[in-house]
Parts: structure tokens; C-alpha cells; sequence
């Protein structure tokens, strides 16, 4: 089979990856809908064991960020208890705003008995390597979220996750202020691998 694609290029793509946060995205500029889908597309091809293909996305766009904005921090006011803290509660309202579109990520169980959850929870974390994978060649930002309600049991049910599923986090997604920021630092690659030959 013939190889068509730009091994350098996908090389840069994935090295060039990086989380870029709400408040460096471009004010009130919005992603066309159809880059979302496609990146969802992107995201669907995530290896999965016996084709559980446990990821499921609620995407938050327009008017519907103020309505999620809201929804996180009813929830994180109602149940964070001892752990609520104002600058979170700040983020929480303000984030789903700064963005262009929100994806809350979510894990549905399978009802086989025989895969274990963390293969789903590995799928769901692949379907979002493939979101922030996506994002360079679209020159787009992108950052995901585990806190404020994502391991809050009561938030599950606003995204049609039951008692055995999970929230992974919330993905917020829009325009760069600036592309040009640094790659975070990473130990070499050597350090962390074992070559066995022989």
C-alpha cells in the first residue's frame, strides 16, 4: 500500500502539541461548526477494545457556553463543600466565555463484564490526544480541564452519565492570541526508554 502522507509533517504536528488556556484564546472569535465535527471525526478513530468506543462529547457552543458556564458553577456551589474556592468558582464562569467552544468529555461504561475500566478510561484519554492532535494543523488552541465538577457524582447526570460512568474533563477550545508560545520543557526521551535487542 502506497504511503501518501508527510512523515515530517506529522512529526511537527504531534511535537508541536501544546495546552493553550482560555484566557490566551482571542476574544468573540468563533471556530466554524464544521472544524468541530471534523475534529470530533478525528477523535472517533481512537483505538478501543472490543469496540466499546466508550468516549462521548457534549459540546457547548453560542449561547450554550453561558448555559454550561452556569450549570458548572450551580453545581460546584451546591456540592464542593470544604474544597469551594473562589478563584475555581471564577474559572468556572469565566472559561466556558473565553472560548469558542466547550466538549465535556465522558466515559460510558460498557456492559461487558470482561473489559476492565481502565481500557475505557485509556480509549476516552486517546479520543482526546486525537482533539489536541487535531488542533495544531487548524492553527487552533485547545485545553482540557479535570477539575471544578468532574469528579462530582452529581454532575454526571447532566451529561447522560450514569452511576458507572465517568466524567474525564472539559476541553475548551478556540484562537490563539499567539501561536508562538513555548513548548513546555520535556526530560529527554532517552532517559525514559529501555532498548531490548537481544
Amino acid at each position: 500500500m502506497e504511503n501518501n502522507f508527510d512523515v515530517k509533517e506529522f512529526n511537527s504536528i504531534v511535537q508541536n502539541r501544546r495546552s493553550v488556556y482560555p484566557n490566551q484564546f482571542q476574544k468573540d472569535k468563533q471556530i466554524p461548526d464544521e472544524i468541530i465535527h471534523e475534529i470530533l471525526e478525528n477523535a472517533n478513530r481512537a483505538p478501543t477494545h472490543k469496540l466499546t468506543q466508550p468516549w462521548r462529547f457534549t459540546v457547548f457552543a453560542g449561547e450554550g457556553r453561558e448555559l454550561f458556564a452556569n450549570l458548572q458553577t450551580d453545581i460546584y456551589t451546591k456540592y464542593a463543600g470544604e474544597k469551594f474556592n473562589e478563584k475555581k468558582l471564577k474559572n468556572l464562569r469565566e472559561y466556558p466565555l473565553l472560548s469558542s467552544h466547550v466538549i465535556v468529555v465522558g466515559m460510558k461504561r460498557s456492559d461487558s463484564v470482561s473489559i476492565p475500566e481502565i481500557e475505557e478510561v485509556i480509549a476516552t484519554a486517546c479520543a482526546i490526544e486525537n482533539i489536541f492532535l487535531s488542533l495544531t494543523p487548524y492553527s487552533l488552541g485547545g485545553y482540557l480541564s479535570t477539575g471544578g465538577i468532574t469528579y462530582m457524582e452529581e454532575a454526571k447526570s447532566h451529561f447522560d452519565l450514569g452511576p458507572d460512568d465517568k466524567l474525564i474533563g472539559t476541553f475548551f477550545i478556540g484562537y490563539p492570541e499567539d501561536l508562538s508560545n513555548p513548548l513546555t520543557k520535556r526530560t529527554p526521551t532517552d532517559e525514559k526508554v529501555k532498548w531490548v535487542t537481544g
